[in-house]
């Protein structure tokens, strides 16, 4: 017979743990986590963020943003939790090129309580392709799941990779 989760005194001291000054009683178990991703940005070493719209507006070719190609970069969210503890938050990005995926990342974020200021989160470091055959347009989906496999945001996007920098002017 499954235990009634309001008796489970391991899973209420948990909870005790991670919701610090919250007050237990507007934290209701069948409330469910409410998790919005505030904003997507690339940080690039001795460039300005690229800071990227949500939701997703491309430009007028379709393209939501450019890299350069052998740059270093990481990934930079920030994302607000309300009403309950999101358990197992996760990042996945797959990216394809001419319909075959070239790559596939899922990066755990962790669990969190809610909480008023967000949260952030910065992805290790990486390097975009580089040479002839990595420059062009690539097509990818990202999505910001949990361990209940709620979906919070799910975005599919054009970028491409470019032998330089694109100017800033327009």
């Amino acid at each position: 017979m499954r235990q009634n989760l309001r008796d489970d005194e391991s899973l209420r001291r948990w909870k005790e743990q991670l919701l610090g000054s919250v007050d237990l009683s507007s934290v209701g178990e069948t409330s469910e986590p409410e998790v919005k991703i505030l904003s997507l940005s690339i940080q690039s070493p001795g460039r300005p963020d690229i800071v990227l719209p949500l939701p997703v507006e491309p430009n007028s070719k379709g393209v939501w943003f450019t890299l350069k190609e052998g740059s270093h970069y990481k990934l930079k969210f920030a994302f607000s939790v309300r009403n309950n503890i999101v358990s197992g938050l996760r990042y996945a990005n797959t990216v394809w090129k001419t319909g075959l995926k070239v790559d596939s990342t899922k990066e755990m974020l962790g669990t969190f309580s809610p909480q008023l200021e967000p949260y952030t989160f910065k992805t290790p470091e990486e390097t975009t392709p580089s040479g002839y055959f990595a420059r062009g347009s690539y097509s990818a989906r990202t999505k910001f799941i949990d361990d209940d496999r709620r979906c919070y945001l799910e975005i599919n996007y054009t970028f491409d990779i470019r032998r330089e920098w694109p100017s800033t002017t327009s």
